[in-house]
């Protein structure tokens, strides 16, 4: 099947009909978001935290090499414009739509299943010692549990570090891209190009970084970046097999809608271009011949 097939379905002849069959997956998308605000307002629970525990807590407070703000840049923004480039480039409103789709699903998921645990699991941040004591002079009460005099919003966010939101986002968003391009490029084609494996690992590679930044930052331990890559690469395959072959399929540079289209095309061509359709209609004569021969389609005489 040639990739020049693609010219017939852009988003002017398709991206109605596509985006109203996927209504109620842009539907749960909407929800996601709302459960991930929630997330973000409720406390987390607050871990008993004892003086022999704060040897490993003791890091200094940093700012982020990566900003929050930075992380949708690159986890999302990103690989839309990759997307967008290989949909100029081949006219699929088929696998512009359901990459999208995939990669918002992946992100957020990874999202709600990252922020759930964290407040389940409310695991102090390495910097927990100078969030709950900013003046240095610690305090507990009779059971050894500390008493915070910190600010309650830079304490509720100590008890964040399980894991790591940046990295799981990261590991969502540009795992999903690598895959992505893995499949568009063919690299997994047999033909020993290592130089495509080198587009591919790079945002992986990206991702890493970004991990790496949050223990040198002392807002993670080890521990939580591992958990949290592992979270992102996780869903954003599942998410990407859901829209698109392997990558290492005959087909896997294109979505499975795509061919499955195609194939109904060939097999009702009539079907298969309503705008086609119309114009052989009407160049058959009177409306009452029109009626018959749309009669036909229906009845699956043609």
């Amino acid at each position: 099947m040639s990739v020049e097939e693609l010219d017939a379905h852009t988003i002017r002849s398709h991206g109605a009909t596509v985006a109203r069959k996927h209504m109620h997956d842009w539907l749960i998308l909407l929800l996601l978001v709302v459960i991930e605000i929630i997330l973000n307002i409720i406390h987390p629970f607050y871990r008993f935290v004892g003086e022999h525990m704060m040897t490993d807590l003791k890091y200094p407070m940093k700012d982020n090499t990566v900003p929050v703000w930075a992380v949708p840049m690159y986890a999302v923004l990103l690989p839309v414009v990759v997307f967008l480039f290989f949909y100029f480039r081949r006219r699929c409103v088929y696998d512009l739509h359901h990459a999208i789709l995939g990669l918002l699903f992946a992100v957020l998921i990874t999202g709600v299943l990252t922020d759930s645990i964290k407040n389940a699991v409310g695991r102090p941040r390495p910097d927990f010692f100078w969030r709950c004591f900013p003046d240095g002079v610690d305090s507990y009460d009779k059971w050894g549990n500390v008493v915070c005099h910190g600010e309650d919003s830079i304490i509720k966010e100590g008890h964040k570090s399980f894991p790591s939101g940046h990295t799981s986002w990261s590991f969502a968003g540009l795992g999903f891209l690598s895959l992505y391009l893995s499949g568009k490029i063919k690299a997994f084609d047999r033909k020993g190009h290592v130089a495509k494996l080198c587009i591919v690992f790079l945002p992986l590679l990206v991702a890493s970084l970004v991990g790496i930044s949050r223990v040198d930052d002392y807002w993670h331990h080890w521990q939580d970046v591992f958990a949290g890559g592992l979270l992102g690469l996780f869903v954003a395959t599942f998410c990407y097999l859901q829209f698109f072959p392997p990558p290492y399929h005959t087909d896997g540079w294109g979505p499975y809608e795509y061919f499955s289209v195609q194939e109904q095309s060939r097999l009702n061509p009539h079907l298969s271009h309503p705008a086609k359709r119309i114009q052989r209609t009407g160049s058959r004569g009177s409306s009452s011949e029109s009626r018959n021969w749309a009669t036909h389609v229906i009845d699956g005489r043609y």
